[in-house]
């Protein structure tokens, strides 16, 4: 706990709403002085039940550091004391009380793998989850890039795979792969010592791959750097990473193999950050702490957002959700009367919702009945961002009328 003295303290009687799903965006969360506070969420995602927190315990840490909305409802079981902490008082927090810092950053990559399977589980049926959180995953990975004729990336996931899964089913087949491999190419790229703080990387080296096991994390320091993952067959890019972002902290904080694989995009240089030297970064370098909570509370919003708009039974109603999402990610005024084009791609926000081609194409037809939505050369224009917005909530609420009725 805290020292209280620095904090705002506030009180909220048995029954009280601390915090409404949706109803503004967050710039403070809680920590539990004394009561019970029960957090629960508008929709049912399986496997996930309403919390009851008790003292010690935290909330709305997500929504507070990634500067969105409220996700979730926390209501007062009893009389309850909070401490309130602003989101600009985090780095002053973790300083006074690194315990704090470690144990909300374990719940929030445990959040946001609990969220990450959930979905899915919705929108990528044709795998299952288990097979691909082993180390046997990189046999898999290194057999889709050797196909893709990326020996450099095949070479280093057959290496990796071999020394992981020593007795693994596909070993003999991995070393005949790696000899050929090796003859071709000669090599794998850039090699990099256990505890090596400051790492360089040639453009198209393999940092780590998707299935590896992993216990560091890493900071771009120069270049950027490619997040990519083999989904149905296809390698689908996530996210492409520059100067002082932070990659692979999942598989540090829940120990974990990796869920996706790190690619340098250009020449680049990063630090590299592991269990042994984790206390002595949150006492010596808060900020890069404060930023790894902002970085995951980013996602997990965004993530839940999106099983949000997974959950609405009108395939309409889910595209628009999904623009309302991005929307809020690009800071606009929902209020705005301006138009505006989404920089991501109507087939990307399609497959966000684990719909095929020929339902994205049913889509697009329904949606041009709007006549405040064009789709044009791949890209959703709309001519009114408050038209879309109230559309989405429109949706959202026939959508829980509908569900309440079942």
């Amino acid at each position: 706990m805290p020292d209280q003295a620095e904090w705002t303290i506030a009180n909220y009687g048995k029954d009280s709403y601390i915090t409404v799903a949706g109803r503004r965006v967050a710039d403070c969360f809680f920590i539990i002085r004394q009561g019970k506070v029960q957090i629960s969420r508008e929709f049912s995602i399986a496997g996930d039940k309403d919390e009851i927190l008790v003292p010690g315990d935290f909330f709305a840490v997500a929504s507070a550091m990634s500067s969105s909305r409220h996700i979730e409802n926390a209501v007062a079981l009893t009389d309850v004391t909070l401490i309130v902490v602003q989101a600009r008082q985090y780095v002053s927090l973790i300083q006074r009380n690194a315990q704090i810092a470690t144990k909300i950053l374990m719940q929030l990559s445990g959040q946001l793998r609990f969220l990450n399977g959930a979905l899915e589980k919705l929108t990528q049926k044709d795998e299952t989850l288990a097979a691909r959180e082993t180390p046997s995953r990189l046999f898999d990975v290194a057999e889709y890039y050797a196909r893709q004729k990326q020996y450099g990336h095949a070479f280093y996931a057959y290496t990796k795979y071999l020394t992981h899964c020593p007795d693994g089913k596909n070993v003999d087949t991995a070393k005949t792969r790696l000899e050929k491999l090796a003859g071709r190419m000669g090599g794998a790229g850039a090699s990099h010592a256990k505890g090596e703080l400051n790492r360089s990387y040639g453009k198209g080296d393999m940092i780590f791959a998707e299935g590896e096991p992993g216990d560091e994390f890493f900071v771009v320091q120069t270049g950027s750097v490619k997040i990519c993952k083999i989904i149905d067959g296809k390698e689908v890019l996530l996210g492409t990473l520059k100067e002082g972002d932070i990659f692979g902290e999942m598989a540090l904080l829940e120990g974990k193999p990796r869920a996706a694989s790190a690619v340098a995009n250009e020449d680049s240089t990063v630090m590299a950050a592991n269990k042994a030297n984790f206390d002595a970064l949150i006492t010596n370098q808060p900020q890069l702490i404060s930023r790894l909570t902002t970085l995951l509370s980013g996602r997990i919003w965004s993530t839940f957002k999106q099983l949000e708009a997974v959950h609405i039974d009108n395939p309409l109603g889910r595209i628009y959700s999904v623009m309302l999402t991005l929307l809020e990610k690009s800071r606009l005024a929902l209020e705005s009367t301006d138009p505006h084009t989404f920089d991501v791609r109507w087939d990307d926000m399609v497959n966000t919702l684990g719909l095929n081609e020929k339902e994205g194409y049913v889509l697009m037809g329904q949606l041009h009945e709007d006549k405040n939505v064009q789709v044009k050369d791949g890209r959703v224009h709309v001519y009114s961002i408050h038209e879309v917005a109230m559309r989405a909530e429109l949706f959202r609420k026939i959508d829980a009328r509908g569900k309440a009725k079942r």
